[in-house]
């Protein structure tokens, strides 16, 4: 029962349904969030620009107005520090940056003050959001809660370990190559990368558009603790922004599919091994979703590392084209490293390679979309092996080849631009501390309802982490 735990530790459903019913006060459930922050951030530096004054006043706000109450009233979140939100800073965690002030609120945050939730803080990346593990030299690292043999993930480190925290029921991120998902799986969490086009983005202090692939692979979403959560908050993240030319605007749930739905299921670890705590996650996830009745069959999608290495190496390009000489003048000397690391790894595609990597980008997905077609769903692997300890990346090319190629299943999603959830089935029991291990869902485009309903289901067989996490 809801009655019976802290209310920070009441999840988004629980916290909304009870604001929009009158049995708790929109002011409660922002005290509760604020006093659970000013608790544990300063061990975990998860949340770098608290907002605790402009929340109480929101909220208060909120309890004395007689509008209608909005889907998420009263529901505490985080906003990571890569986006605008109008009087604050979005420094990307470079310190060059620190006094770029967000004349407006970017649309997705736009959309979650619009329903009603209340922004108590701003969550820490790593400079300019490009590695996955949260550092950066403004602001420091970002701690996992599970301690710190391990990292807390990136680029929106600080937005998974804050939530699972039980700093706000909702956190924002972002997504060009696993940037939701890595912290997500890091931290314990839950979350879905939506498709391309399904989140409207821009940020009003950006000085130019950004590259074509960042635009189309780069994309807005949430963390949570439970997938329900996201089936109550991404209808109004989703809603439409004219800021954003190529937002799509489609409801956020679906046409239903006949029958049980066809679930491919592939242990492809790409040559890299597969640890035994991820085989058995694996094998967890594939076991409840037979159990709820869907079809899951071992086979293997098209083109799968193909797509994932090419697709990076083109985003590589891409970086250096239009970011390499802000990251060689703005960037620390451990990014400016690992920048080298990434490039021996990921040679970038230049010049007529480059166009035709982008050229060839839509064979992926087209590919991928006539596999959906039978399989609706995948069910992959996220990380090959357990994740990685904090500034693993630093540690020369076999960091980065553990960091990024382990991981390549999630660039897969980001350059075929589907939708992908990340979603954890087992706590591995690891000598250096406990684990939680997640496996990745991708679906057709534009279904990601399908996918929050798969990890729901999941969640019907295997309880969410947070209860080992908190010793509940």
């Amino acid at each position: 029962m809801t009655d019976s735990k802290p209310l920070w530790q009441w999840d988004a459903q629980e916290i909304a349904s009870a604001t929009r019913a009158g049995k708790l006060s929109a002011v409660e459930a922002t005290e509760a969030a604020i006093a659970r922050m000013e608790e544990v951030n300063p061990a975990l530096n998860a949340v770098v620009e608290t907002l605790a004054d402009e929340a109480r006043a929101k909220a208060a706000a909120l309890d004395k107005s007689d509008a209608p109450k909005g889907p998420l009233h009263g529901v505490p979140v985080t906003i990571k520090i890569n986006v605008d939100q109008k009087g604050h800073a979005t420094s990307n965690g470079v310190p060059a940056f620190k006094d770029i002030i967000a004349p407006e609120d970017a649309p997705v945050v736009r959309n979650l003050k619009q329903a009603g939730a209340i922004v108590i803080g701003r969550t820490n990346t790593p400079e300019f959001s490009f590695r996955a593990d949260t550092d950066n030299p403004l602001y420091g690292r970002t701690y996992n809660p599970w301690g710190r043999h391990l990292s807390a993930g990136g680029s929106s480190g600080g937005a998974g370990a804050a939530v699972m925290a039980g700093i706000g029921a909702l956190a924002h991120g972002n997504d060009i190559g696993g940037s939701l998902r890595f912290p997500a799986s890091a931290n314990g969490a839950v979350t879905v990368k939506p498709g391309l086009g399904r989140v409207p983005a821009y940020n009003p202090s950006q000085k130019a558009e950004r590259g074509l692939l960042a635009q189309s692979m780069s994309v807005q979403g949430l963390i949570v603790r439970k997938a329900a959560d996201l089936h109550l908050s991404m209808p109004s993240l989703i809603a439409a922004d004219a800021r954003d030319p190529f937002h799509v605007p489609l409801p956020w749930r679906g046409a239903p599919i006949e029958g049980p739905i066809r679930v491919a299921f592939t242990r492809d670890d790409f040559g890299f091994g597969l640890h035994p705590d991820v085989a058995t996650a694996l094998d967890k996830a594939a076991s409840a979703l037979s159990n709820a009745g869907y079809a899951v069959e071992e086979v293997e999608p098209p083109l799968a590392y193909e797509a994932g290495k090419n697709g990076y190496r083109a985003l590589m390009g891409e970086v250096e084209a239009l970011m390499g000489e802000d990251i060689r003048t703005h960037g620390s000397d451990d990014l400016k490293a690992i920048f080298e690391d990434y490039y021996a790894e990921y040679p970038p595609f230049k010049g007529t390679e480059q166009l035709a990597m982008l050229a060839k980008r839509t064979h992926y997905a087209r590919e991928w979309s006539l596999f959906l077609e039978d399989y609706p769903l995948v069910l992959t692997p996220f990380m090959f092996a357990p994740f990685f300890t904090a500034g693993r990346d630093t540690e020369g090319p076999e960091g980065v080849r553990e960091v990024l190629g382990k991981g390549l299943w999630s660039f897969v999603m980001n350059f075929t631009g589907l939708p992908a959830g990340n979603i954890p089935t087992h706590i591995a029991e690891l000598p250096q501390g406990p684990q939680p291990i997640g496996v990745q869902i991708a679906g057709r485009r534009w279904r990601e309802d399908l996918i929050v309903d798969a990890m729901a289901a999941i969640e019907g067989e295997i309880a969410p982490v947070c209860t080992r996490l908190w010793g509940a």
